[in-house]
């Protein structure tokens, strides 16, 4: 696989791009770039049973359920993908959440990790572009880590070996960005995008 692109080219009209990256990559910085400069794209809100935080908005950052809630979807097959994180803490994707925004026009931009990534991506394999977003290295992720004060010795090492675990699942993936120069790698993120959705519209008028 090239280090950048390595698309497939088959996609249907109900389009969807998911984007994954280990802890650290920069993901949430070039998510929220993607869809500053692209209206034509939406945030795929994610439900979960945590409390929220302060500044969260219920239906703007999650959907916040109870864990009996999110059970009853579970059972009634409502979500395109789920886990428990953490002990009773459940997260997932919820289908009527990507029909609300194909109903809008606009495409899902789906932010998860990479467990929850190849779920969807497994689901919707011909209406999917799934990218991957990587640091140059382990040791440039240590130090983005470290940087960011926010975690223990002990949980920073654990967030290490996890990032390390979930770069063998790259190649999973139908493209991979590497986020050493953040312009940059929001221009690649940007043509992916903006390719795939054009490409998407010429095939849903053949």
């Amino acid at each position: 696989m090239s280090p950048l692109f390595n698309c497939k080219t088959t996609v249907l009209p109900h389009r969807i791009i998911i984007i994954t990256a280990p802890s650290g990559s920069g993901k949430t910085t070039l998510v929220k770039r993607l869809l500053t400069a692209m209206p034509e794209l939406a945030f795929s809100v994610s439900a979960c049973t945590r409390a929220p935080r302060p500044g969260e908005q219920d239906g703007r950052d999650y959907h916040f359920l109870s864990e009996q809630d999110f059970k009853r979807h579970i059972d009634a097959g409502d979500f395109v993908e789920w886990e428990m994180v953490y002990t009773g803490k459940y997260y997932g994707t919820m289908r009527q959440e990507l029909e609300r925004i194909w109903a809008e026009g606009r495409t899902p931009l789906v932010d998860i990790d990479v467990k929850g990534a190849l779920a969807i991506q497994e689901q919707f394999p011909e209406e999917s572009l799934s990218i991957f977003i990587k640091a140059p290295s382990l040791e440039v992720l240590r130090h983005r880590l470290t940087a960011r004060a926010t975690e223990s010795a002990k949980m920073l090492e654990e967030r290490l070996a996890k990032a390390e675990f979930e770069l063998m699942d790259a190649a999973e993936f139908d493209c991979i960005v590497v986020n050493e120069d953040l312009e940059q790698a929001t221009r690649e993120l940007q043509d992916l995008a903006r390719n795939f959705i054009a490409q998407s519209a010429y095939q849903a008028r053949q």
